[in-house]
């Protein structure tokens, strides 16, 4: 069996793994960008990439009630065309869903197979969590592909947030554990205090295999069903 994923961010590096984890399959993955850089791997150089060649560069329309200092008052909506797709872009926050929300979807809006007691394994597998600390206290997975860490290095600044929230009561959590409602220094994507982005944590252990071809900088405009002869 063969398949086509047409774009190489967040979804697309994952798909391309697990379809090619199958030696049975032939997978093809197209991304319009290129590779990530040296400037990609800092964390505190996220907001640089912006409006780079990793972008797509998307505007919003214009907004009536924010965006007041903007020209037009249209915002950046940052959307990566690299090997990694926003993943390359974003500021790394490892954040999941509220249960209920997944809940939700399932329940009121048709979504089945997509509650939270359905998407929680998935969360654990794909996660590879550093901190002893966190990491078995049963919301978090060892051994995924995906790095998740806490902050090498924390300002006091953060710390003076965690004090002011225990002031007006309230706790300081896991973000990710049973509860979300508390103050927290999160934690991130982020491996050896590099980012790492989903090309970083999926693709590259995967393009060794011979049944996965990547193509850069192939930009698709239509996928065309042909019909077998």
């Amino acid at each position: 069996m063969s398949f086509v994923s047409v774009g190489a961010g967040s979804a697309g590096s994952v798909m391309a793994n697990r379809l090619s984890e199958d030696p049975g399959t032939r997978v093809l993955l197209l991304e319009a960008g290129g590779h990530e850089n040296i400037l990609t791997d800092i964390p505190l150089a996220a907001a640089m990439i912006q409006r780079t060649p990793l972008d797509w560069a998307y505007q919003t329309e214009p907004q009536k009630v924010a965006g007041f200092g903007l020209v037009n008052r249209r915002l950046r909506w940052p959307r990566g065309k690299v090997l990694g797709g926003s993943s390359v872009l974003n500021y790394m926050l490892y954040i999941r869903g509220n249960r209920r929300d997944y809940d939700r979807w399932e329940r009121e809006h048709g979504a089945y197979g997509w509650g939270w007691n359905d998407v929680f394994p998935y969360f654990l597998k794909s996660e590879d969590n550093r901190d002893p600390l966190l990491a078995n206290n049963g919301f978090h997975g060892r051994g995924g592909y995906l790095t998740v860490s806490s902050p090498p290095h924390v300002m006091p600044l953060a710390h003076a947030f965690i004090e002011a929230g225990r002031t007006f009561g309230y706790p300081n959590i896991d973000l990710n554990g049973p509860r979300q409602s508390g103050f927290a220094i999160p934690q991130g994507t982020i491996r050896r205090g590099a980012r790492c982005s989903t090309a970083k944590a999926y693709l590259r252990p995967a393009s060794g295999r011979p049944n996965l071809d990547i193509v850069i900088f192939a930009f698709v405009t239509k996928v065309r069903n042909i019909p077998k002869v």
